[in-house]
């Protein structure tokens, strides 16, 4: 054997271990104060126009038809039951539309607005998108930010500056809002597929 080296790289410390990496620390997942916030804003958005328009409809107020003028428009729409389906539709949107305000079981009553919605929207939809487009008032743009708008919170729950805090619902929303989501599709479709002629 010779003393001869049988390569040119310094091969010394390849059998030792070498330094170990470190990851950078990352900071802990915590409550943040401006998603609760940002919640409440949307709750209030979204609950208290379906409250507004509840009362437009239950009581008359602020221009609305009441019930027996919406019974009406019900009834143009090519629906059944017009008077009971036009009192559920405007107890729904006062009440669910207070509850989702206040933040009170709030992945059912989203999702009681957002099968409103769904019949709405499919009801429009034939009338284009754009609330500036020759449909004008009867386009579904509004209606379609407000339906996804009460899905969001179906999904995401009402966040802890809500009288939901520390529910079930409220530690677990992914489950509960999936479960909400679906009721409030199936009774939107049934609603539309069902009750009309």
């Amino acid at each position: 054997m010779t003393d001869q080296p049988t390569s040119y790289l310094d091969t010394t410390g390849f059998d030792e271990p070498g330094p170990t990496r470190t990851r950078p620390t990352r900071r802990a997942l915590a409550w943040n104060g401006g998603t609760d916030v940002g919640l409440v804003l949307l709750r209030f958005a979204v609950g208290g126009t379906f409250f507004a328009h509840g009362m437009q409809k239950v009581f008359g107020l602020w221009g609305g038809p009441g019930i027996t003028g919406f019974a009406r428009v019900l009834d143009g729409y090519g629906f059944t039951q017009t008077l009971t389906l036009a009192w559920v539709t405007g107890l729904t949107e006062l009440v669910a539309g207070a509850f989702v305000v206040l933040g009170v079981l709030t992945p059912l009553a989203a999702a009681g607005l957002l099968g409103i919605m769904i019949n709405v929207v499919a009801l429009k939809a034939g009338n284009g998108f754009f609330l500036t487009s020759a449909a004008g008032a009867d386009a579904v743009e509004l209606e379609v930010v407000l339906g996804l708008a009460a899905a969001a919170l179906v999904l995401t729950g009402p966040g802890r500056i809500a009288l939901d805090n520390g529910r079930t619902w409220h530690r677990r929303p992914a489950p509960w809002g999936v479960l909400a989501l679906v009721v409030g599709v199936a009774a939107g479709l049934a609603v539309f597929l069902l009750l009309r002629v």
